[in-house]
């Protein structure tokens, strides 16, 4: 209580003090990528609408690689927001893919013991970069890296060996496939055009994702362990269980990614998936999430994918040399450290 002119006034509580709803909703982490996907869309329509960029065909070919990037971007935000990288996610993929056709197409299986097979070494995958994190003290950077390298180098090795390729097909030809193209593979009609399920499968995984991270307690958990370890330790959080079980949902999203391009070209590739580990962090970065863990937001990861996805399709369309994709990439990349760390300046400095 204060005095003024003889007369009791109570003092203003500084965290009861209302903060601007407008303000407010700019400081989320999302926010940046929300602007960045709109003012990217924007500029295609202007430079590629004639083209072909504002049809239902145009829409849908950005949606569709977008969301087998988004699939991965989701348990990579969660990840980065743990406070880890996971470098070894394209790898799984092209290991995932070729463990179901080499099981499949090459051995007879029919294709679901085959996926589910697949699915387990990339879980094993996962659980392995997990532990060896922790028990290391490595940097996951330098784990997965190695991981990257270990994983590819073994698909190319077995591959060769077991087929003297380093591609194997005929997977449309095995018992089971139509039931996998159906939930893997296929497309759902959107007047003159055709939207990828995939798309269905990223947006559920969104949805689950920002559930897990913002209703549960498994998501405060991320967030401590990724803001301070020893900190989120002396409260009883089990750090170790929830840094492994953060790298095995990298892995089953590579795996996921991998069911579905396996499925949707008839067969695997032992290359397939190599670089998707940057372009799942570039999303991520752009969608608000820190590289040094503690903040973060899935739906950011999410707008950060459509982002790449409206870049790589958008300059066909507009007619742009295919080669200044990355050179886009790695701007919007720098631009979005930049906003982020402006953001999140901001959201810790400012009230009112």
């Amino acid at each position: 209580m204060s005095a003024v002119g003889g007369a009791a006034v109570p003092a203003v509580d500084e965290r009861v003090t209302r903060v601007n709803p407008l303000r407010r909703a700019f400081t989320r982490p999302e926010m940046g990528a929300v602007a960045g996907a709109v003012a990217v869309w924007v500029f295609f329509a202007i430079v590629a609408g004639g083209n072909g960029f504002l049809t239902l065909r145009g829409t849908a070919s950005y949606l569709e690689v977008a969301a087998e990037l988004g699939i991965l971007a989701v348990p990579v935000a969660l990840l980065m927001i743990g406070g880890e990288f996971d470098l070894s996610i394209g790898s799984v993929i092209g290991a995932g893919s070729m463990t179901t056709a080499l099981l499949a197409a090459q051995f007879g299986w029919n294709i679901w013991p085959a996926l589910f097979v697949s699915l387990a070494v990339a879980l094993a995958l996962g659980a392995f970069n997990g532990t060896l994190v922790l028990r290391t003290g490595l940097p996951s950077f330098i784990v997965t890296l190695g991981t990257l390298f270990m994983v590819r180098g073994a698909t190319i090795a077995i591959t060769r060996i077991t087929t003297g390729r380093t591609q194997v097909g005929n997977l449309d030809e095995v018992a089971g496939y139509d039931v996998a193209r159906t939930l893997f593979a296929s497309s759902i009609p959107v007047g003159p055009a055709a939207l990828p399920i995939s798309v269905v499968w990223w947006l559920a995984l969104v949805g689950l994702g920002s559930w897990l991270l913002l209703r549960t307690r498994f998501g405060n958990w991320i967030f401590g362990v990724g803001g301070n370890t020893a900190s989120a330790r002396n409260v009883g959080v089990p750090v170790g269980t929830v840094k492994v079980i953060l790298f095995m949902l990298t892995a089953a999203a590579a795996w996921l990614v991998a069911t579905i391009q396996a499925v949707n070209f008839g067969g695997a590739d032992v290359l397939r998936g190599s670089d998707r580990e940057f372009f799942a962090i570039i999303a991520a970065v752009i969608g608000g999430n820190l590289l040094t863990g503690g903040y973060g937001s899935v739906v950011g990861a999410a707008f950060g994918a459509l982002i790449v996805g409206m870049i790589q399709q958008g300059v066909v369309y507009a007619g742009i040399d295919a080669d200044w994709v990355q050179f886009f990439l790695g701007a919007m990349l720098l631009i979005a450290v930049l906003v982020n760390r402006a953001i999140r300046s901001r959201a810790m400095g400012g009230r009112g």
